[in-house]
């Protein structure tokens, strides 16, 4: 007990304290359309695919799916996304993708869409609620 309330404060602090001391979220998310033309089935596009999500998973530890053309035997739709604190990283992450896609020359990119949305007037609006309906301490 002697170190818990050494950590926090007994008087007033619940009202300075806030679960979100970040000042902004950016996410970003992305959309690539693949064409892959060595393929002749739906085993060989999802093998081709499949190895394509792994190696950029495992390259940039990033949300990534294929997310449509699942029954078109040469495209794919290949989409991802990215949370952070600073739009130039996730801006730099998302080119990188695109990039290493095309080196790795499992699939030609065909189109590619992106976005980036900054939540920082979100949070400091006081729009994130926590804890306020099962609690009732704020």
């Amino acid at each position: 007990k002697a170190t818990l309330s050494r950590r926090i404060p007994t008087s007033g602090w619940r009202e300075n304290y806030s679960p979100f001391q970040v000042s902004c979220m950016v996410v970003g998310s992305g959309l690539i359309e693949l064409f892959i033309p060595d393929v002749h089935s739906l085993k060989e596009k999802r093998s081709v695919v499949t190895k394509l999500i792994r190696k950029t998973q495992n390259e940039f530890n990033v949300s990534i799916a294929e997310v449509g053309g699942q029954d078109v035997w040469q495209r794919a739709q290949i989409g991802f996304a990215f949370v952070g604190n600073d739009r130039r990283v996730i801006d730099a992450k998302m080119n990188f993708i695109r990039t290493y896609m095309e080196d790795l020359r499992l699939a030609e990119i065909v189109g590619y869409r992106g976005e980036i949305v900054t939540y920082s007037q979100w949070m400091e609006d006081g729009m994130i609620s926590y804890g306020e309906d099962k609690y009732g301490d704020r």
